[in-house]
């Protein structure tokens, strides 16, 4: 599991990085990713709560292709939501690893 987990994290990273990496140079693909952020953070609070290990956090990344494309979607202030929505999923998660009871930077 610990190899999960840290594989899950460089995914998580990279996401970060490309969200802050267009926060200048696209803005508004910079907006747009952090309104998906905050749609997939929702929805992470709602599956997997407060309290939480990073192994259960991987736990649901691995099973959150589906339905964070599915909120993302179903949210979407444009057509081009695709084109951004692993970006923003793999930002959230990292931002809400934040979270849990095992962090460690």
């Amino acid at each position: 599991m610990e190899g999960s987990v840290e594989l899950a994290r460089q995914h998580w990273a990279e996401g970060y990085r490309r969200l802050v990496r267009a926060k200048e140079p696209e803005p508004r693909l910079y907006a747009r990713l952090v309104e998906q952020v905050e749609v997939v953070t929702t929805e992470l609070r709602r599956r997997i709560g407060k309290s939480f290990t990073l192994a259960e956090l991987a736990a649901a990344y691995a099973r959150a292709d589906r339905w964070a494309r599915d909120a993302i979607e179903e949210r979407a202030g444009s057509a081009d939501w695709m084109s951004s929505a692993t970006t923003a999923a793999d930002a959230a998660f990292h931002l809400y690893a934040r979270g849990a009871r095992d962090y460690r930077p």
